[in-house]
């Protein structure tokens, strides 16, 4: 027993050491793990490369084009005409893989110097003066051609200190900008494009790389740092502009609804459509495949003559370009997984052309995670089944373990391009199996018996079986507990939809939902749910949240507010379309009381939400909105809760479906706006109104509603024209000694 339990630690001492090694990080003394891992994801890509989507093509400064156009660098008078006849071509995006940090050397101003100072060269150097200067010319081109995205790149100690010029800023959250601050690609000085050039371009983008150890460049950075701002890459940039919409800004750190691979990465850079998934340090695999001079390149000075386009157009159409170099003496040579030694432009025209197909490699977290599972899952069945088998059917399940592992890594690399490491997992459990063995070997004959049984005892293995068939399942389940609910909904939206394309109509609900969900969730509320224009949030659960009913007034406040930016934006699209502008405006009801709150559904399907009577009558309420010409209105419950906070009773009221009445208030403004003196003195004159109003002295509601409306925005116009017109049926026709004052709602 002594010997079975000695062998049991060192079987268990060696899966655990295992599984440390393997979820630590790769530092120097485990470099051969890497090493070993790279060899196993270039040979994967080398077997199963990236298939070709063409959307990419490069213009290349070849000896050939050096041969007819002259030797590098070029007259910036020939790169302005390469980059407007690329333009013409159809050319989604120009992006040039250098820098070009100095002047113009054949600039004609430049000429002045090597001319004798003598009398009768005046004429020629006041010509020469009159003369446009080269980057002059070519940054105009840029700014002519609306598609150029320039680069920089790691500068010298000895120049002096450049930042680049940011087109675009990305739109990150603290903690992810923090992030990518601290980690992603640093540099200190820079190389860049001349100002003007930089200036005029749509896009400015490093093209830094750093390859691995080994000096093979797997993956490369999307951002980069100075450590102040974050700076797209030269193929993010690229990208951005080959959508053809300045408005559009790269996104950091979103949580879509779905990613390509339905596998969580450190990060995501979303544009537009496009879901970009990043490691924490903003590092992308890049998924190669070969380029060819054939399909892939285009001579640059197929470009510069105009008798040569018919040839080139449909290489060059509707596609992302990018100028490089493949000429001897000028091309920037890097190793990659398929091939060493490619120019490296082939490494952003490989990234873009990924983007665009949505192809990604990934090593997320739960790749390192799975391959501890597999180490410490085939690490035990080797252990348990050492002391029941033989040793040569215990060989063959390892040899078959080990195979498995393989191939399941080549599947998961073609559908799903999950990077495993199979090496480091097939040596642990090859590892365990030759040290289960030897520890066997040493057993005698009547060991054998104990050891089964200790390790019967030890575990089972119908457990493992048991695991594998009845994994754990998420449950159906929920609480009681109050929730402020907010029903917020477009007015008039079928009349506005009816005059409106299905494209603009989606377009418009993105620019109304976008903003409102935003502040939602900027204060702790909840999105329950969309309902076509209309939208459900709650607060106080998941998370406690002790002022829920604040929170959502002054979320209710901020969509008020955002409502403005956004009619001005459908106003100067209307312009520009020539249409009427639809302006927009929300009701939004806000209630506060125990709801029942958790996942709600089925096993197969089901959401986080909530359900109540207060639910039900905050939907209410915003329906009221319509009735009463507020945007807000507020329960009871609400109100008692929101102490400080300008608002304003506005009636005693029995919603549909319901026979308890209740009292219902508009939300006017926060608590600075409550301590105006113009809001004391409307409140004044409202309260008066109605007590006015329940005590049956309508010609005071008259006067009072009249006096309220010169106190108040136009807006709540339809407010006090209701009361002053309940007040003349009334004195027409008096309600009754046993009125109550409760009206009774006959609308949802």
């Amino acid at each position: 027993m002594g010997k079975l339990l000695t062998h049991r630690w060192v079987h268990v001492g060696l899966l655990l050491f295992f599984l440390l090694l393997g979820v630590s990080q790769i530092e120097s003394g485990q470099r051969w793990r890497q090493e070993m891992q790279f060899l196993v994801f270039d040979t994967l890509n080398q077997f199963y490369p990236r298939d070709p989507s063409h959307q990419v093509i490069i213009v290349d400064i070849d000896d050939d084009s050096l041969e007819r156009v002259g030797q590098w660098p070029w007259p910036r008078t020939d790169l302005a005409e390469l980059i407007l006849n690329l333009q013409e071509l159809g050319a989604k995006v120009v992006a040039f893989d250098g820098v070009l940090a100095e002047p113009d050397r054949s600039s004609p101003i430049n000429i002045l110097s090597a001319l004798p100072e003598e009398e009768r060269f005046q004429s020629v150097r006041d010509e020469i003066l009159q003369l446009p200067d080269n980057d002059e010319i070519l940054a105009e081109a840029i700014r002519k051609s609306g598609i150029f995205v320039a680069g920089f790149t790691f500068g010298s100690y000895s120049q002096h200190p450049s930042a680049p010029i940011l087109r675009k800023a990305f739109l990150a959250k603290a903690d992810a900008h923090e992030n990518f601050i601290q980690h992603s690609g640093r540099f200190t000085n820079a190389a860049v494009f001349l100002p003007n050039l930089t200036k005029a371009s749509a896009g400015n983008g490093s093209f830094m790389a750093t390859p691995e150890k080994d000096g093979v460049l797997r993956k490369t950075g999307m951002i980069f740092t100075d450590g102040e701002t974050l700076y797209p890459s030269l193929s993010l940039e690229a990208l951005r502009v080959s959508l053809g919409d300045s408005k559009i800004s790269a996104k950091i750190g979103e949580s879509p609804d779905s990613n390509p691979n339905k596998i969580d990465t450190d990060y995501r850079i979303v544009l537009k459509d496009y879901i970009i998934p990043v490691e924490d340090d903003g590092l992308l695999w890049v998924y190669y495949r070969p380029f060819s001079i054939k399909d892939d390149y285009v001579s640059a000075h197929k470009i510069l003559d105009r008798a040569l386009h018919n040839q080139v157009r449909s290489k060059i159409k509707d596609r992302v370009v990018f100028i490089g170099s493949s000429a001897e003496g000028l091309k920037d040579l890097r190793s990659t997984s398929l091939q060493p030694f490619r120019p490296g432009v082939e490494i952003h025209a490989n990234v873009v052309e990924q983007i665009l197909q949505g192809k990604y490699l990934l090593r997320p977290n739960i790749t390192i995670l799975a391959e501890a599972v597999f180490v410490l899952g085939m690490g035990l069945l080797i252990i348990v089944m050492a002391a029941f088998v033989h040793v040569l059917i215990l060989g063959l399940a390892c040899v078959t373990l080990v195979l498995l592992s393989f191939f399941a890594t080549a599947v998961a690399y073609v559908e799903y391009g999950l990077l495993f490491d199979p090496f480091y997992a097939s040596l642990c459990v090859l590892t365990i199996f030759v040290i289960s063995t030897i520890l066997t070997y040493l057993k005698v004959e009547s060991e054998k018996h104990q050891v089964r049984s200790a390790f019967g005892l030890y575990i089972s293995p119908d457990f493992m079986t048991e695991l594998t068939k009845n994994p754990e399942k998420l449950r159906l389940g929920g609480e009681l507990r109050e929730l402020t609910v907010m029903f917020s909904d477009i007015r008039r939206f079928t009349s506005i939809s009816e005059g409106l394309s299905p494209e603009e109509l989606i377009q418009l609900m993105n620019d109304f939902l976008t903003p409102m969900s935003d502040l939602v969730m900027q204060h702790r509320g909840t999105i329950d749910k969309y309902m076509g224009d209309a939208m459900m949030a709650f607060w106080n659960a998941p998370l406690d949240d002790a002022n829920h009913a604040r929170n959502a007034c002054i979320t209710a406040l901020g969509m008020q507010a955002a409502l403005a930016p956004i009619n001005e934006r459908v106003k100067q699209k209307a312009e520009v379309m020539g249409k009427e502008p639809i302006m927009l405006n929300a009701g939004i009801g806000i209630n506060t009381g125990p709801c029942a709150v958790g996942n709600m559904g089925s096993k197969q399907r089901f959401a986080y939400s909530t359900l109540g009577d207060a639910v039900n009558l905050a939907s209410r309420l915003e329906g009221q909105t319509k009735v009463y010409g507020v945007p807000i209105i507020l329960g009871e419950n609400t109100k008692e809760q929101i102490d400080g906070m300008a608002t304003l009773e506005l009636d005693l009221i029995t919603v549909k479906g319901k026979s308890k009445s209740t009292r219902i208030f508009t939300l006017v403004g926060d608590e600075d706006y409550a301590a105006a003196v113009e809001f004391r003195d409307w409140l004044d004159k409202h309260d008066k109104m109605i007590e006015a109003y329940r005590a049956q002295d309508f010609d005071a509601v008259f006067k009072c509603a009249s006096e309220c409306r010169a106190l108040s925005d136009e807006k709540f116009n339809v407010l006090y024209e209701m009361y002053q017109k309940r007040a003349s049926e009334f004195l027409r026709s008096p309600p009754g000694e046993d009125w109550d004052g409760v009206c009774v709602a006959t609308e949802k």
